[in-house]
């Protein structure tokens, strides 16, 4: 009897040791009974890209110390027999158009680790610097006093996206990705998952780690990995309870019996289904987890998991946690995913720092605000720790890129922060040490930005495009329920596109479509999807407005919506400042504003006027358009559809390129104008960058990124006819491809306004500036201007 006892002490003591890893996840090693050896970093194939990245101090972001990663490595190039043939080659690879110098001695600072290559020798028009003459690769007889470093001309190859990019390189052989499993089975439906199992994945599949040891620091890094701003303590007696309970489970099985003693087949299909289950179908087989980590002591700051000290498990391991079991996390998201609307009124993200002109959630420029206006940030030293930060602030995980040079396109206001040293652990980046800037310092094409880790949602999972020439375009198929079917075009704009765009992580919309019989069908020919309307800013299309049953006028699989993406967009902005200043009134004689009534650039009052006697009181101003995206802005229609206007003696491209208001306190109009865009070309651009667009001899028309297009105000139609407008104050106000005709990557900015006094002489505009510049207390201020509200001249 005591014997037997021991016995089942025994094995309940070894169940309930083994319980909670088992139970908890699945594993996938290659081996279960005994632990895997250490992975050793193994090298690339050659024919795998080179990455390439500019680093170093002091530096602009297209300047600095060359680096290599090669092997799983980053090393530097060495400047014996260096020349700007190379550096002509290194600098395209980044993403410019050409190299203007090159450096010796290490001038960016040494660099560490391998000295890659050495003797390098290009001709100057190879693809990659792997493609030139060297020593071979780790084949060097110098010291990091000779790092070589380039100077770039400050262009960028149109379309180019793969560089300025710092981003986490750490060794992706010690831990490629990190995932939780959550063991509730209610969790496991709900997207995103915040609790579980902390799993990595390595070549030989997914495991867990050992919390022996595991600290909130460590939850920190993983729930900043996984996209959430915030960790929670793991609720230690819920697990505990879970483990008694399945221990208990496990060693008392039911088994029914027949009259003779024996187990009837329905117990014995039930004992099989139960034992089939995960936690218990492992418990029975007493299959051995695997610990690919022993232990884990981040600081709390680090932007991924492999920047930790780690230790792994050790070849023929006699134990891989002794006293100790699979380490389980608790994150909290931030207010964009959290499901709970109680929960998500009480988080609040700052409203001091925002992102501008990204493509998908989490991504964009940095900007920050002071003294009520919106202002960038500089590239200098920009890092992923202070990128974190600013992710962290805002809702998201840790930074997954920290970006130099305007790669999410420039601002217009102020630059207010540089060399930005962030920790780490700070709550927001205006606790971060800085510099104040002058102009001379920095200039907008340095403006930094970031990509935040976010949750994973599977938003991508319930939507696709078929039948496109590319990844890149095709019939949007959506999923509702188990059916999948397309979605009726009518209706279908710019701002639908996008969110499509965004939904699949191609980036942007390029083009909505409402006709795709050009493209090769699917086999989906049902529609299950119409009346679509999107601001253009959710997540995915299920969140945008749509009919509950579905309504087309034209439901044949021809009509179906399309789109065209892109990874870069243009985006414009009007110089405000520009407008403040050149405004002024002229009472223009009729008999000079013939074509201008034929373009329809008068009030309607106009048409009942005395011709060609009298005249037309015209508030005129000069408007400067530029293009701070990062693509150049065309003209939606092809020039073989552009309409020519003989009175003017030029090309329509756009029919309305910008919107001219004058409103009063109730927002309402009193006075209109509009632009069609007869001329889009480069004025002028910013140095460094060349003009592309001529309107001359029907040349093509646009803007290229780093351009602008400037509208005079003697030029017809650059007004506003307030002839019957009576004193009074009112918002003067500019629209931008107000149709949103052309996609672009930020529509808040579009938009300029301006407070508007005007005493029947003379006219005043005060605080122009554009859409999204302010904050909204100084917008809820403008709004009220003095006079504004009863329309009379104060």
């Amino acid at each position: 009897m005591e014997k037997s006892r021991c016995r089942k002490q025994l094995a309940f003591s070894l169940l309930f040791g083994l319980w909670f890893t088992c139970c908890l996840a699945q594993t996938t090693p290659s081996n279960t009974a005994t632990p895997a050896p250490t992975p050793s970093p193994s090298p690339k194939p050659q024919t795998e890209r080179i990455k390439i990245r500019l680093t170093g101090y002091p530096r602009k972001h297209n300047e600095g110390r060359i680096e290599l990663f090669y092997k799983g490595e980053w090393g530097t190039i060495c400047d014996d027999d260096f020349s700007i043939a190379n550096a002509n080659v290194l600098c395209r690879q980044l993403g410019f158009v050409s190299a203007t110098g090159w450096t010796h001695s290490a001038k960016y600072g040494k660099g560490q680790g391998k000295i890659w290559l050495d003797n390098v020798l290009c001709n100057g028009g190879e693809k990659s610097i792997e493609f030139c003459k060297s020593r071979g690769w780790g084949n060097s007889d110098c010291t990091h006093d000779e790092d070589a470093g380039v100077v770039c001309k400050d262009e960028r190859i149109p379309g180019f996206v793969d560089s300025n990019v710092i981003d986490a390189h750490v060794d992706e052989n010690k831990v490629e990705e990190v995932r939780l499993r959550p063991v509730v089975a209610l969790a496991k439906k709900r997207l995103p998952i915040t609790e579980g199992v902390v799993e990595v994945k390595h070549k030989d599949g997914w495991a867990q780690i050992c919390d022996l040891g595991w600290t909130i620091k460590n939850t920190r890094v993983v729930c900043g990995m996984l996209g959430f701003p915030h960790e929670k303590k793991v609720n230690k007696n819920f697990y505990k309870r879970l483990k008694k309970r399945a221990a208990e489970k496990v060693s008392r099985p039911k088994v029914n019996v027949s009259a003779g003693g024996r187990p009837t087949s329905k117990a014995k299909a039930n004992a099989k289904s139960k034992q089939s289950s995960p936690g218990k179908r492992l418990y029975l087989e007493r299959q051995k987890s695997y610990f690919h980590v022993h232990s884990v002591a981040c600081t709390g700051t680090e932007v991924h998991l492999a920047a930790c000290p780690l230790e792994f498990s050790k070849p023929n391991a006699t134990s891989t946690c002794a006293g100790g079991t699979a380490a389980v996390v608790s994150c909290m998201p931030g207010p964009l995913f959290m499901q709970s609307s109680a929960i998500k009124k009480k988080l609040k993200t700052s409203s001091n720092v925002r992102l501008k002109g990204g493509a998908r959630v989490g991504e964009g420029r940095v900007e920050v605000l002071k003294n009520n206006e919106w202002g960038t940030v500089c590239d200098d030293r920009w890092n992923l720790q202070s990128a974190s930060v600013v992710c962290r602030e805002l809702g998201f995980g840790s930074a997954k890129e920290a970006l130099t040079g305007a790669r999410m396109g420039q601002g217009m206001g102020p630059i207010y922060m540089n060399e930005v040293k962030c920790l780490g652990q700070e709550k927001s980046i205006w606790n971060c040490p800085f510099k104040n800037i002058t102009s001379e310092d920095c200039q907008h094409m340095e403006d930094a930005a970031v990509r935040c880790n976010v949750p994973y949602l599977g938003l991508e999972n319930s939507i696709r495009i078929a039948g496109g020439r590319s990844s890149y375009e095709g019939r949007v198929e959506v999923q509702v329920g188990s059916k999948w079917g397309t979605v009726c075009s009518t209706g279908w704009t710019t701002n639908e596109a996008m969110v499509v765009c965004r939904q699949l992580g191609l980036g942007y919309a390029m083009h909505s479509i409402n006709e795709t019989w050009y493209w090769d069908s699917s086999n989906v020919t049902e529609m299950v999807m119409s009346g679509v309307k999107c601001t253009g800013s959710e997540m995915s299309l299920s969140q945008c407005q749509h009919h509950k049953t579905v309504s087309c006028q034209k439901s044949a699989a021809k009509f179906a919506a399309g789109v065209i993406c892109s990874e870069t967009a243009s985006d414009l902005v009007l110089n405000a400042s520009l407008v403040q200043q050149t405004v002024y009134i002229e009472d223009r004689p009729l008999h000079m504003l013939y074509c201008a009534a034929e373009e329809d650039c008068l009030s309607k009052s106009a048409a009942k006027a005395n011709w060609p006697y009298g005249h037309r009181r015209l508030l005129r101003f000069s408007s400067q358009i530029h293009n701070i995206g990062r693509a150049d802005f065309k003209p939606k229609a092809g020039r073989h559809s552009w309409v020519w206007h003989a009175c003017h003696g030029h090309y329509h491209s756009m029919d309305i390129f910008t919107h001219y208001d004058l409103l009063n306190a109730n927002g309402t109009k009193v006075a209109e104008g509009h632009k069609a865009s007869f001329c889009l070309e480069d004025t002028d651009c910013q140095e460094g960058v060349s003009k592309r667009y001529e309107c001359a001899n029907f040349g093509d028309q646009g803007i290229t990124v780093g351009c602008w297009d400037l509208y005079r105000h003697d030029i017809d139609c650059q007004w506003i006819d307030i002839t019957d407008v009576k004193p009074g104050n009112y918002i003067f106000q500019i629209v931008i491809n107000p149709n949103h005709e052309v996609p672009e990557s930020d529509f808040t900015n579009n938009g300029m306004k301006c407070n508007c006094k005007y005493d029947g002489h003379r006219i005043w505009l005060h605080n122009c500036h554009t859409g999204d510049a302010f904050s909204e207390e100084a917008e809820r201020r403008f709004e009220k201007y003095p006079g504004q509200l009863n329309n009379q001249v104060s």
